[in-house]
């Protein structure tokens, strides 16, 4: 029978649990802070828009058809973006999920920290979406809109509609959240069954003996490096990217339409900020630490953040901030921190409710309380299983407006300024992961167990390896 406690082990016998923490995979990304990629994204963004301008009818320069190929061919830098990161987010994900699980001694952490983490995120989402659906509906961003739009816009996404299943098949659907193959999951981007499998594989390998355990686990170290070499690539093409996709929408909807979409913005952004303000008092209150302390460790990684709108690309960073500047012991960082990118996506809550009642007041559709539960639940229920990936917010939008009546091809609507969205919303999300990294630090008070210690003696080893 396997001893579940690793206590009375020499730390030797530790070091072939978690060799090494995903953190030490962040150089690329400081890297790109200190070359400042987040203000390349922004001129990106601004020239982007300056030339969609010139691009468009209404500037006279070019043709319909001439500025509809160009701002295509523009556009590609984005779509490769987009592409490569939405390719390697599954790999990553399981890899990082499995060996934060891993940074645990025994299942009984895991238990109680699964549980409460769980909570944390399924409780802040919920509020999030909460916050955006009462802001919208105060402050009413679509009521000057109200009746310019007809329910029938061509080029809408084809959104399937998603049956919600009822008592009798909650069990089944229950079951149904494991994967039957867990390679099919992945290859169609399943990202709660991918999830759960890694769960499950990181369990058993805490049920294992560590030498046992130890081949995998460095597998799956080298699967990390891979992945943040490919983010790397990809995160070049950041400033190129948002501006090619920015010049193109810009081209197609012109600028007055986006001008017309500036209060609707400000109030997805008065949200988002009024939600970090509601963090920022659950880490004083519960973690004990100071906001403006808070923030000014984190402000490099919300800025990288802001940039790649990729909460799992910048995990290596979000595991070292959480580490090293917040004090969070290893073995909650390198668990929270990965599932956090998975199941925490609080800014992408609160963006859909303001969405969803933004259009609610432009068709001139009264969602009432019941819409708005039922807002709020789906905006949690589809944030758990969804990547952390540029874009996925327009995706899960479509699916939620489907459910509560409204037409899903209002997201053409709001499509042509979901990039500086989705790079606010980013924020917010890793913001989220570190909050709970560093609450979960002080409520499941372990002390030190012998991973983190580990760890911690070879820090100074493995950084002298990779200067």
């Amino acid at each position: 029978m396997v001893n579940m406690s690793f206590s009375r082990q020499p730390l030797g016998y530790l070091e072939y649990l978690n060799p090494r923490s995903l953190k030490y995979l962040n150089s690329h990304l400081v890297s790109l802070v200190e070359g400042r990629l987040w203000l390349k994204v922004l001129l990106g963004m601004f020239a982007g828009l300056l030339v969609g301008i010139l691009l468009g009818p209404g500037a006279g320069f070019v043709s319909v058809s001439t500025g509809l190929v160009v701002g295509n061919w523009l556009a590609l830098p984005g779509h490769l973006f987009l592409a490569v990161i939405q390719m390697i987010v599954v790999p990553l994900v399981f890899a990082s999920v499995i060996r934060g699980l891993a940074a645990s001694e025994n299942l009984e952490q895991l238990r109680r920290l699964g549980l409460w983490v769980t909570g944390f995120f399924v409780v802040t989402t919920a509020v999030a979406a909460s916050i955006g659906l009462a802001l919208a509906a105060i402050l009413g961003p679509g009521r000057s809109l109200a009746g310019t739009v007809a329910k029938a816009d061509s080029g809408a996404p084809d959104v399937p509609v998603t049956a919600v299943p009822g008592v009798a098949d909650l069990p089944q659907a229950l079951v149904g959240l494991l994967p039957g193959n867990p390679l099919s999951s992945m290859a169609q981007g399943e990202m709660l069954q991918v999830v759960l499998f890694s769960v499950v594989m990181g369990v058993a390998l805490v049920s294992m003996p560590p030498v046992q355990s130890r081949p995998l686990l460095d597998l799956l170290e080298s699967l990390q490096q891979v992945c943040m070499t490919v983010v790397r690539w990809a995160m070049r093409l950041a400033p190129l990217a948002v501006f090619g996709l920015m010049a193109r929408l810009t081209s197609q909807i012109g600028f007055s339409a986006l001008a017309s979409m500036a209060f609707y913005v400000i109030t997805v952004i008065t949200g988002l900020l009024l939600m970090l303000a509601v963090y920022l008092v659950l880490l004083a209150l519960f973690g004990r630490q100071r906001p403006v302390a808070f923030l000014r460790a984190s402000r490099e990684l919300l800025l990288l953040a802001f940039s790649t709108s990729s909460s799992a690309a910048v995990m290596p960073l979000s595991i070292k901030t959480a580490e090293e500047s917040l004090q969070v012991r290893p073995s909650i960082a390198q668990f929270v921190i990965p599932l956090g990118a998975t199941i925490n996506m609080t800014g992408t809550a609160l963006y859909q409710g303001v969405a969803a009642m933004f259009l609610a007041q432009v068709y001139g559709i009264d969602i009432g309380l019941g819409g708005m539960l039922l807002v709020v639940a789906m905006a949690v229920g589809a944030a758990v299983g969804s990547p952390g990936t540029p874009g996925i917010g327009i995706v899960i939008l479509a699916m939620v407006l489907t459910t509560v009546g409204i037409p899903a091809e209002g997201v053409a609507l709001i499509m042509g300024v979901d990039r500086i969205l989705d790079m606010c919303r980013t924020s917010l999300n890793v913001a989220g992961d570190l909050v709970a990294a560093s609450i979960m630090d002080r409520w499941l008070d372990y002390g030190d167990t012998q991973v983190d210690t580990v760890q911690q003696d070879q820090e100074p080893k493995v950084s002298d390896a990779n200067d």
